[in-house]
């Protein structure tokens, strides 16, 4: 059983939502905490998911004596590339589903808490940068979620209102900066449990029953359906 949203234009989220990234990013802050001995657990390193990553570090700067949210911000991302990495993979469906919102001629944007350099080389690595119109990143907002500057700057520049717009997120920053703009949001439990995403009109397991319904419409799992 599913329901059918009215579909003007469609705003994703990357890290959780097209791109299953984040095992490594939790490796990578959790090295960041142990290299300099902070204690640290699950509720700290699930505090960066869908924000900046530099917000939060200048917020936690008491945690890091002497240092600066650049210092540290620029020691996680060199992590990366250490050997045994958990590598990204595409979340369920999700290349799929942007790939058919591309052959239906709509708008699309993403909106990523990360770097350009971070996020080009992700949607390059999905083979979806060229179906995208927008790529907005960190350094392109003042203010990155739960604050709604990103998306509302991406309905803009799709040249749809906010309220036409399908936004998809999979962390409760995410959502709330989603719904804060007026968009329908589709929360993916790729990352937190649903009960963390309730603020999401919509709540799906990955993207694989997620489709482009004539209208065009986006059609979802009704709720309570197994997804």
């Amino acid at each position: 059983m599913a329901v059918e949203i009215p579909l003007r234009a469609a705003v994703f989220d990357l890290d959780g939502t097209l791109i299953d990234s984040e095992p490594r990013n939790r490796v990578m802050w959790r090295k960041l905490f142990a290299s300099h001995g902070v204690p640290h657990d699950e509720a700290l390193i699930a505090s960066f998911a869908g924000r900046r990553g530099l917000e939060v570090l200048t917020d936690l700067l008491h945690l890091f004596p002497g240092r600066t949210a650049e210092e540290l911000f620029d020691e996680a991302v060199s992590y990366e590339s250490l050997p045994g990495m958990p590598p990204p993979a595409p979340v369920a469906g999700a290349v799929e589903l942007v790939r058919a919102m591309a052959g239906a001629g709509l708008p699309l944007a993403v909106v990523t808490s990360g770097q350009r350099g971070y996020a080009e080389g992700l949607l390059d690595f999905l083979g979806i940068r060229d179906l995208l119109d927008i790529v907005l990143t960190a350094g392109d907002v003042a203010t990155g979620k739960p604050h709604p500057e990103g998306y509302l700057a991406a309905a803009r520049d799709l040249g749809v209102p906010p309220g036409a717009a399908i936004g998809f997120e999979d962390a409760p920053a995410g959502v709330a900066a989603v719904k804060a703009a007026g968009m329908t949001c589709v929360g993916i439990t790729t990352t937190q449990p649903a009960a963390a995403l309730a603020a999401a009109d919509h709540v799906v397991a990955d993207l694989e029953r997620v489709n482009v319904a004539p209208g065009p419409a986006l059609r979802v799992p009704a709720a309570g359906a197994r997804t």
